[in-house]
């Protein structure tokens, strides 16, 4: 096979357009919450819907991507994902219909973070494109830029349509099902990368043992959840903080944080190869640090209030997203067997998209409990702490090396 064609171009898009649709959502809560009566704690709980659609979606697609191939798994994905935006432009703020549409939008992203993932990864390197010299994190990097792209741009385009373009709560999810159907058609002329095998029972490839990997455990669980808990700080949480200062355009603010936090998140991953250091956990440590400067940031927007300070928050806390996912991406990569890349990729984002709950949480223990803002971000950032020393524990413990003689993800013993 020839190669340098850029088979990885397609299943990327994919993830682009599927990441477009579940994130277009984001910006309009504000609007919803306006325009249709919505709580505060209930539009947190729609964006936190399409978890329920994401998690069962990536743990089933990823074993099953490793079983039956990539491209099977893949097609129906940007179908599902034009459905989902379909539902919610039908919705005209109904709270049932738009639980629909998120969460088939999340079933869609859940399909295409696993199976999608783990292809672009293996189309990054022989023999569909030329092994590149010292760079073993390219597939990581490439699949984790694309749905952090589609994430940025389908919350600016969602934000300004909304903003000022006739049909706000209607027009941009037409859009999206434009962008994404094409996606169908590309995925059937990219190559399979999967040996197809079904010689193992079905609850076999189902079971995914690299779980229990020690630096699994104790390195990449640690820094999952903060991949969209701090996202989702700073494009759910902060537009609700400061709507009373942006009156005049308040869903074209929610969509400029949006574009901060990812661009920032989307440009920390393409530093991801000058950060990362083979052989130790530099990677995510980072990710953890500008995770505990961007929480104790947040605090200090919950106190102020102020419009400059916002924009910053987002910026850090898109940052510490960026290299949070790149970073737990990378680990995983050097983990796995190729048997069970998509699976244990698929366990990785089920943990990170837990974070999506932060909003709805905070909302709720400020609505119950009048719990402040400011204290809440706080603890955060002494959680992210926590969690850093406990991957700088087990750093040392639990290095990993890939050898002619053993796969990525054989223990080394270091005394």
């Amino acid at each position: 096979m020839k190669k340098d064609v850029r088979h990885w171009l397609a299943p990327a898009y994919g993830m682009f357009a599927v990441a477009w649709g579940g994130n277009e959502f984001t910006p309009l809560l504000l609007m919803y919450k306006a325009n249709d009566g919505l709580s505060q704690v209930a539009v947190n709980v729609l964006l936190f819907a399409y978890v329920l659609g994401i998690v069962p979606a990536l743990l089933l697609g990823g074993p099953l991507s490793d079983r039956y191939g990539r491209r099977r798994l893949m097609i129906p994905a940007p179908v599902i994902a034009a459905l989902g935006s379909l539902v919610l432009a039908v919705a005209h703020g109904s709270a049932g219909v738009l639980f629909a549409g998120r969460v088939l939008s999340g079933i869609a992203l859940g399909l295409v973070m696993a199976a999608g993932s783990a292809w672009v990864k293996e189309l990054s390197g022989p023999p569909y494109e030329a092994a590149r010299s010292g760079d073993q994190a390219v597939g990581a990097r490439r699949g984790a830029m694309s749905l952090t792209a589609g994430f940025g741009v389908g919350a600016g385009v969602a934000g300004a349509l909304a903003e000022w373009a006739p049909l706000p709560e209607v027009l941009a999810f037409l859009v999206n099902a434009a962008v994404t159907l094409p996606a169908a058609v590309l995925l059937r002329r990219t190559p399979e990368t999967v040996t197809l095998s079904s010689s193992r029972r079905l609850v076999d490839d189902l079971k995914i043992p690299a779980v229990a990997h020690r630096r699994f455990l104790f390195v990449v669980l640690p820094v999952a959840p903060w991949v969209f808990g701090t996202a989702a700080c700073a494009y759910a949480v902060f537009p609700s903080l400061l709507a009373s200062k942006v009156t005049a355009a308040p869903v074209a603010f929610s969509a400029l944080l949006c574009l901060v936090g990812l661009g920032c998140g989307f440009a920390m991953q393409s530093m991801g190869r000058r950060i990362d250091r083979p052989g130790t956990a530099r990677g995510v440590v980072v990710a953890l640090a500008a995770v505990a400067g961007g929480m104790a940031l947040a605090a200090g927007v919950a106190l102020e209030r102020n419009v400059l300070l916002t924009v910053l928050g987002a910026l850090v806390l898109g940052g510490g997203f960026g290299l949070s996912l790149v970073g737990g991406l990378t680990e995983i990569e050097r983990i796995a067997r190729p048997s069970d890349l998509a699976g244990l990729t698929a366990v990785y984002y089920s943990v990170t998209y837990l974070g999506f709950g932060v909003p709805a949480a905070m909302a709720a223990l400020a609505q119950a409990a009048g719990i402040r803002y400011s204290a809440m971000f706080l603890a955060g950032a002494v959680f992210a702490l926590l969690c850093l020393a406990v991957v700088l524990l087990h750093d040392r413990r639990s290095r990993i090396t890939t050898t002619a003689d053993g796969p990525a993800g054989t223990p080394v013993r270091r005394r």
